[in-house]
C-alpha cells in the first residue's frame, strides 16, 4: 500500500535560517498568519523534489516585517536550518480558510487569462486575453507576474490593486486591467 500524499498549497518560502538554533525566516504566501504561528503538520518541498511532512513547533511574525520565524521539528541548528532554504513550505489545499462572497484565495490567480478593460463600468466588454498570470510575488504590495502573450516579450509585473486589477473572474478564468499609461509599454 502506497501512502498518497495530500493535495497541498504553497503557503510560504524559507528565505534564511534566524539564529543559531534552527529557526527559519518565512516569506509568507498566504494572507492567514495563522499558517505560520498555529502548531500543526506542514509539509516542506525543495525546488523540484517531492514534498515531505513536518511539524511547525511555533511561529511569530517579526515587528515591523512581512517576515514570520517559524520552528520546524528536527531542525535544532543553524546548519540544519541553512539546509531548508529556498524550500517551499506547504498545507493541505483542504486546509484553505472559509471565503466570503466576492473574496479569493490570491495563488488562485496563478494561471488566469489577463485581459484589458475597455470601460471599467462595463467589465463585459473585456477584450482578448493579452497574457496570463504566471506568479504572484509579495514585495510590500502584492504584484502579479505576467507572462504577456505578444512573441518574445518579457514578464511584466503588475501592482495588484484596484485601480489596475478591477475584475477578478475566477470562475471564468480571467482578470480585467486598467492599466495606467506605460504599465504594458514594452
Amino acid at each position: 500500500m502506497t501512502d498518497t500524499p495530500p493535495e497541498l498549497l504553497v503557503v510560504g518560502r524559507l528565505v534564511a535560517a534566524q539564529g543559531l538554533k534552527g529557526e527559519l525566516r518565512v516569506l509568507p504566501l498566504s494572507d492567514f498568519p495563522e499558517r505560520f504561528t498555529r502548531p500543526g503538520p506542514r509539509w516542506l518541498q525543495a525546488p523540484g523534489g517531492p514534498a515531505r511532512a513536518v511539524s511547525l513547533e511555533a511561529g511569530r511574525q517579526l515587528p515591523g516585517k512581512e517576515l514570520f520565524v517559524v520552528r520546524l521539528s528536527g531542525i535544532d541548528d543553524r546548519s540544519g536550518a541553512e539546509a531548508l532554504v529556498g524550500h517551499e513550505l506547504l498545507v493541505e489545499a483542504s486546509d484553505r480558510p472559509p471565503l466570503g462572497p466576492g473574496e479569493f484565495h490570491l495563488l488562485d490567480l496563478v494561471g488566469l487569462e489577463v485581459r484589458l478593460l475597455a470601460d471599467q463600468a462595463r467589465p463585459e466588454s473585456a477584450g482578448p486575453a493579452i497574457g496570463r498570470v504566471s506568479d504572484l510575488i509579495h514585495a510590500g504590495n502584492d504584484l502579479l507576474e505576467v507572462e504577456l502573450t505578444q512573441p518574445g516579450a518579457p514578464r511584466v509585473l503588475i501592482p495588484f490593486v484596484q485601480a489596475i486589477v478591477p475584475e477578478v473572474r475566477l470562475a471564468e478564468g480571467w482578470i480585467g486591467l486598467t492599466p495606467p499609461p506605460g504599465l504594458l509599454d514594452l
